[in-house]
């Protein structure tokens, strides 16, 4: 399956971004969000089963992140609010048959899209 991630831009602090990711053929059990801030390594945002269940996100990104997923569209959604300078980040999607326990780290996911880049700054 072949991911295209799109929706990043500038965005000034406390602003609000919504990205997109469409799979070109089927999500697998998980679709993941993680991004990748300059000098760091890729870390886990959140994920969505694609057949419905829970959602869980990354603590540091917990109350200000929604992920959701339209099936007619064959997208996923990450929805960033309160943003800020330090979620500057090419944030990538993902999808993966992954167990519970491994859906925070990135060797769950076998398909990776190319990412879009998120920049917070005034």
């Amino acid at each position: 399956v072949q991911l295209q991630a799109s929706g990043g831009g500038l965005v000034q602090p406390g602003g609000s971004l919504r990205l997109s990711c469409v799979a070109s053929g089927s999500f697998n059990r998980y679709v993941g969000w993680f991004r990748q801030a300059p000098g760091k390594e890729r870390e886990f945002v959140g994920t969505i089963p694609w057949n419905g269940g829970n959602t869980y996100y990354a603590d540091s990104v917990k109350g200000r992140v929604t992920i959701s997923r339209d099936k007619s569209k064959n997208t996923v959604y990450l929805q960033l609010t309160s943003m800020k300078p330090e979620d500057t980040a090419v944030y990538y999607c993902a999808t993966g048959n992954a167990i519970l326990s491994t859906i925070r780290t990135t060797r769950a996911y076998t398909s990776w899209g190319q990412g879009t880049l998120v920049t917070v700054s005034s």
